[in-house]
């Protein structure tokens, strides 16, 4: 049950509505009821001071891995769910890279229950392109889109038949939805286990060339502008793929676009030693590229940042290099990794970081949230701009650790989490 909440005196933060101002903001029935200076607090109000805290929509993130049904050694989406909130998100878009994969209504239903179930973060479910993530033939769109699909992808794979990828935009358009595709030319990539650069040929590991992300970037591009269709490119991380984004803007094509905090903050250089937890796909790139994908967010040609959360087990990531799998866990780490690194170091302000990890993403997968105008969703997230921490992966809520953020000291951090105005978290 929702209870009546008065979060008081914080700085409420709303770019959709370009409200900064210290203020109150009143949450009952599950629904804002009020954002204004000095709101009085009726009898069973339960009141949280914020004074010093910055109170705003809650943060989305339209990339997150869950592993469920299939690898719950790795995750749940119950516990992923709690992670999120734990780091301050309110609503997370489950990818269907799963075993089996979330290509059918049944799938889909499963995941949007379970995450109902679980009462923490909002659980969207993201079905697949492609039936079986195979990439020969469209999945079961509108039967998915019925049961709660907000996105197809086929994340984790590139869909490399550009006619089964202009035929998803083309039918994607009915329902609505955009159609998210992870970039990337296996035939450049193939068996590469790094950035391909001066890093790669030092550890004699193969190396993914920026052009294999670059070459699909362009070809989802091309084909959003034949079909009218909405492209919504996953992880960017090359400069060449910024630039192409923000030309392809300038000429109207619908696409929109997410940045991984990792790519913000983390070069190739952070795989010396063969630091597994710093291996990923796409792999961390080279400064220039990590320069490109901040100014990209700071002028919104990148329009979200979205952890691509992504758990693996201790034993999966204790082996080596070549044979441990891609991925990091990011959800509770990447509001403190934005403040403290790209906030903190003047790429953007504290608005646009909101807008980019909540505005942004609710509008590209159209969901609720990403404001407090009144009679929207009580989806808020307060978090102290100045509290400082330390990174312990064994404190997160999430099944698994795989961080390369370990033992960073950062400042920014979440304190409560409220979802449909529930406190589901803390801290």
């Amino acid at each position: 049950m929702s209870e009546r909440i008065l979060l008081r005196g914080g700085r409420v933060v709303d770019p959709g509505r370009g409200v900064d101002a210290v203020q109150d903001v009143l949450l009952a029935d599950g629904t804002v009821v009020s954002v204004a200076p000095g709101i009085e607090a009726a009898e069973g109000t339960h009141v949280l001071d914020c004074d010093g805290q910055v109170v705003c929509p809650g943060l989305i993130d339209v990339h997150v891995h869950l592993r469920e049904p299939g690898e719950e050694h790795k995750e749940t989406i119950a516990t992923g769910a709690e992670s999120a909130v734990a780091g301050g998100f309110t609503s997370i878009c489950a990818m269907p890279n799963t075993d089996p994969p979330i290509d059918d209504p049944a799938a889909v239903g499963f995941v949007a229950a379970e995450g109902r179930r679980a009462g923490f973060a909002r659980v969207y479910p993201v079905g697949c392109i492609s039936a079986g993530r195979a990439g020969e033939r469209l999945a079961l769109v509108g039967e998915m889109v019925d049961e709660g699909a907000v996105a197809i992808t086929d994340d984790g794979s590139p869909v490399m038949n550009s006619g089964l990828m202009r035929l998803a935009l083309e039918y994607a358009q009915a329902f609505g939805i955009p159609v998210a595709d992870h970039p990337e030319d296996v035939g450049l990539s193939a068996n590469g286990q790094m950035n391909e650069g001066i890093v790669s040929s030092r550890l004699g590991l193969a190396g993914k060339p920026n052009a294999a992300e670059d070459i699909h970037i362009v070809r989802d591009l091309l084909l959003a502008e034949l079909t009218g269709g909405h492209i919504h490119l996953q992880h960017v991380s090359t400069s060449f793929g910024v630039a192409s984004i923000r030309r392809a803007k300038e000429r109207g094509v619908r696409v929109t676009a997410e940045a991984s905090p990792h790519h913000l903050v983390l070069t190739h250089e952070a795989v010396e030693g063969y630091r597994t937890d710093a291996k990923m796909n796409p792999p961390l790139r080279t400064q220039e590229d990590v320069d490109a994908v901040r100014a990209g967010v700071a002028d919104g040609t990148l329009d979200t940042i979205a952890t691509d959360h992504a758990p693996h087990h201790y034993d999966e990531k204790e082996a080596a290099f070549a044979d441990a799998p891609n991925g990091i866990v990011g959800l509770e780490t990447a509001l403190g990794v934005v403040l403290t690194r790209v906030v903190g170091e003047g790429v953007i302000d504290l608005p646009t970081m909101i807008d980019r990890m909540s505005c942004q993403p609710a509008r590209a997968f159209g969901l609720p949230g990403g404001t407090l105008a009144e009679g929207s969703p009580a989806d808020v997230t307060v978090f102290d701009p100045t509290a400082t921490w330390t990174v312990d992966p064994g404190a997160f809520r999430s099944k698994s650790r795989n961080s390369p953020f370990t033992g960073w000291e950062l400042t920014g951090r979440p304190t409560t989490t409220i979802v449909g105005g529930r406190v589901v978290w803390s801290g």
